[in-house]
């Protein structure tokens, strides 16, 4: 799944770490990470590290960046729901990469705000918007020309058929952690009883491969047709299938900041979210896993399209494509001589 993206965007990792193992745990994951990365930092000796997000690989290079006394900048700071359960282990992670980062870009201001009541001062934090905005934007310029053909690959002829003469598309995604067992189960319980209710609307699910998921997906979505599960989406194509969708049911922090960029209603399948902005502006809202909220926001925005119109804004709160650039011009000013750029790939 990462190759997928590297090759997208014409990136070639310097390291790869090579971590990718069946069922990994977090601890063994983060202790092999740590072990890893004191090699490259001491091979590339850099001026700065940067970690992105909220991810073992981001927390695990800024501790051992911490311990080779290298400064880390974080890329995404800020988020927080203030619940280390949700998401897991993702709040846990970011926390502790904030306190160990020496410089902070923040995307938005609210995000700023939340590391100032941490107590990261002021002259440490920049607001540069989110890169995914940036990487959305400059891959729907890309895959625009192609439309619904993208998706081709991913699906069997008659999967494309249904695709390609569908009036309406919901593009359904999760995965989280601490959704694994009930909470998965519920989700697939929720999109069969829409797809048994709504036989004209099509329900495109690209399942993720962990075992937790696939199991759930297969178990409680095999029997309807209306339901087409595929392989992961490399990332033009997810554009593609965003761009093709009526609304999005999704557990995921990045499509939550993506999909108003691209004018589409977002239903999270969280009880809570880092991302508060887009709820402010009702670009997003909250459903949890219970599968009566569900089906009855998915309904409400299926029949009412002042519903519909009301979820949709101009103005993406999370950036406006320009965040690298920003980014690029204050580490410039950060190190001097000009930093030498290295790219790692966990590959997990």
């Amino acid at each position: 799944m990462l190759r997928q993206v590297l090759d997208f965007f014409g990136i070639q990792p310097h390291h790869d770490l090579d971590l990718m193992q069946t069922a990994q745990d977090l601890t063994a994951l983060t202790a092999r990470l740590l072990d890893a990365l004191r090699f490259v930092l001491a091979a590339e000796r850099p001026d700065i590290v940067v970690v992105q997000g909220d991810t073992a690989t981001s927390f695990a290079a800024a501790l051992a960046s911490f311990y080779a006394r290298i400064p880390v900048a974080h890329v995404e700071a800020g988020l927080r729901t203030l619940d280390l359960s949700a998401p897991f282990p993702e709040e846990g992670l970011r926390q502790l990469t904030a306190r160990l980062a020496a410089v902070h870009f923040a995307p938005t201001t609210a995000n700023m705000r939340a590391l100032l009541r941490e107590g990261i001062p002021p002259d440490r934090i920049q607001i540069t918007g989110n890169t995914v905005i940036d990487a959305l934007l400059w891959a729907r310029n890309k895959v625009r020309p192609l439309g619904r053909s993208a998706l081709r690959p991913y699906m069997t002829h008659e999967q494309f058929i249904s695709f390609e003469q569908a009036r309406r598309i919901i593009m359904v995604t999760a995965h989280r952690r601490e959704s694994f067992g009930a909470g998965l189960r519920q989700i697939c319980t929720a999109i069969a009883t829409l797809a048994a209710s709504e036989p004209g609307v099509l329900f495109v699910y690209p399942v993720h491969p962990n075992p937790n998921v696939a199991r759930a997906a297969e178990q409680y979505l095999s029997h309807c047709p209306n339901v087409l599960r595929i392989r992961p989406l490399d990332y033009p194509a997810l554009v593609s299938l965003m761009e093709a969708s009526y609304f999005i049911i999704t557990d995921s922090g990045g499509i939550q900041e993506e999909a108003p960029s691209l004018g589409k209603p977002v239903l999270v399948l969280r009880e809570v979210t880092e991302r508060q902005e887009a709820l402010d502006t009702g670009q997003v809202r909250l459903v949890g896993t219970d599968p009566a909220s569900i089906i009855a926001a998915a309904r409400e925005l299926l029949t009412n399209e002042e519903a519909h119109r009301r979820m949709i804004s101009s103005i993406n709160p999370y950036g406006d494509g320009r965040a690298a650039s920003r980014i690029a011009s204050a580490l410039t000013a950060y190190a001097h001589p000009p930093l030498r750029p290295a790219v790692l790939s966990a590959s997990h």
